[in-house]
């Protein structure tokens, strides 16, 4: 039997083909369950053909469309795992993922094609297939996907037999060595969260249609209703990017109910201008992969938006916690409470509860909860304990009512734009710079992105370098979220009796306190 995620799709075709599964909103193409049923089906009998079996990987480096979900489904069809990849990332850090995750076959598109060749060039991957771009889509142009399509659409859709427990999808996030870890999500992770959103803040019906907007490499957008409504029989309309003017007629033409942006997005939006936008479809808009300023939220409230807030991991699938529409100003700052079938500890360094009001790390339990790093047994005891404990990395503190602050990250992780940046990663490149004695990567307050990732750098005894040209030169050898966009100069970095560098005393250039998360 089929209990995995490429089998939602086949409920649905059978019970009601022709109902809207996916809206390509650049193209206006639509695909009912049915159809989606038949190419996805199509695509795994193509994808066996050529050697893919139970438990291999296939990767996506690719924009958003229809053609993401398709891929996604039809590797969970083959009881495969799916690995989803950044595609703001250059060659060299698209490789060490294929060299970590091997999968056969690797879907890019159009755009991130070249990236796509130059880093699989040499690897394991078999095939490199191209979805087409929005652009091609529109004028009737995508031979090579579509004929991957045809090459399985006569043959009839053989059941493999995928349970709950086994791993559906490898979702790539860094650590603090910099180096990114696939975190093992399964089948069951998947539908649980799902569960979760037809109780969680304005619930979830299968009458509803979700904007998709942000990047579906991410867990936000691929968790946050775009899967659970697949799942639910829902419909989703889908932009292949995102872009304030686009998203503001995209509401307008096809009249969602459900949109899920970062800070930094809405905030996009809310500075296009909202008089006179219709937003009258849209019954709850949800916030997620960074605190969302409240002066933000009151806008966007102001203006008959139905404001809510989640918080989350890409290891906990991702929806731990959310605060209502209701508590988003009465509780600013909070990350809310638990959400149905999800246990919170605050625990101090010694795993000793800690009371009301006091901080320490915050460790999440729950079916929702991934079961390990790909390959990396020591990462993962270090961050699931034998009672199924995960460490968060989060410090946090509850207040009296139950509701969860974040004030800290006990890794340093920089969320700028609801993109994860470690701080390592970018100390190693910048380091190359001979001029550089000292430099440390920190997230300081930021209106547009939520936090700037900052680098605060001692240069050694008579060097210049300026701030300009050292940007410059990161943007060439790194993803352009992870480049600094503040440079301070020091005469050295704080340090303490052992060496350690104090980045809460350097954040205290930016905040009185030198807390890294701010609202």
């Amino acid at each position: 039997m089929d209990q995995g995620i490429g089998s939602w799709t086949t409920l649905h075709a059978q019970r009601n083909p022709q109902k809207l599964a996916f809206i390509d909103a650049n193209t206006d193409r639509r695909y009912t369950f049915g159809e989606v049923e038949q190419r996805t089906n199509a695509l795994a009998h193509a994808l066996r053909a050529q050697g893919v079996r139970k438990g291999d990987r296939v990767a996506l480096l690719a924009l958003n469309s229809p053609h993401f979900l398709e891929v996604a489904i039809a590797t969970a069809k083959l009881g495969a795992v799916f690995v989803p990849i950044n595609f703001r990332l250059t060659a060299a850090e698209v490789r060490y993922i294929l060299d970590d995750a091997t999968p056969c076959v690797l879907f890019a598109s159009t755009q991130t094609l070249e990236t796509a060749r130059k880093a699989a060039d040499g690897s394991l991957v078999r095939h490199v297939i191209e979805i087409p771009s929005a652009a091609k889509r529109a004028a009737g142009e995508g031979a090579d996907y579509e004929a991957w399509i045809a090459q399985g659409g006569a043959a009839e859709h053989a059941p493999v037999r995928v349970l709950q427990n086994e791993v559906a999808s490898l979702m790539y996030t860094s650590g603090t060595t910099g180096f990114p870890k696939g975190a093992m999500l399964t089948h069951g992770n998947h539908l649980w969260n799902a569960f979760t959103h037809f109780a969680m803040t304005e619930g979830l019906t299968p009458r509803d249609v979700s904007l998709v907007s942000a990047p579906l490499f991410h867990i936000g957008a691929f968790g946050i209703y775009t899967l659970p409504l697949i799942y639910l029989g829902g419909s989703s309309v889908i932009l292949e990017s995102f872009d304030p003017a686009g998203w503001l007629a995209a509401v307008e033409k096809y009249r969602p109910t459900l949109a899920f942006c970062v800070p930094a997005m809405w905030g996009a939006i809310a500075a296009k201008g909202l008089e006179g936008r219709d937003f009258a479809s849209l019954r709850c808009a949800i916030s997620g992969g960074a605190p969302c300023p409240l002066v933000l939220i009151e806008k966007l409230r102001g203006h008959g938006l139905v404001f809510t807030e989640g918080f989350g991991l890409t290891e906990t699938a991702p929806v731990a916690s959310a605060l209502g529409a209701d508590e988003v100003v009465a509780h600013a700052g909070s990350v809310g409470k638990p959400i149905a079938h999800v246990e919170y500890r605050i625990v101090s360094e010694q795993r000793v509860d800690l009371a009301v009001g006091e901080t320490g790390e915050l460790l999440i339990r729950g079916p929702n909860v991934f079961v390990g790093y790909w390959q990396k047994p020591e990462a993962t005891r270090e961050a699931l304990d034998e009672d199924g404990w995960f460490h968060s990395g989060d410090l946090a503190r509850v207040d009296a009512e139950g509701f969860y602050y974040i004030v800290d990250r006990k890794k340093d992780m920089v969320i700028s734009g609801g993109e994860n940046v470690y701080p390592a990663e970018i100390e190693q490149v910048l380091y190359q710079r001979p001029e550089i004695a000292e430099v440390a990567v920190l997230g300081t307050p930021d209106a547009k992105w939520g936090e700037a990732v900052t680098a605060v750098v001692a240069l050694k005894p008579g060097a210049q370098l300026g701030a300009d040209e050292l940007i410059a030169w990161a943007r060439e050898r790194l993803a352009g979220f992870k480049c600094p966009r503040v440079i301070r100069f020091v005469d050295a970095l704080p340090r303490t009796a052992t060496g350690k560098v104090l980045k809460r005393e350097l954040r205290k250039f930016w905040s009185a306190d030198g807390a890294a998360v701010q609202r």
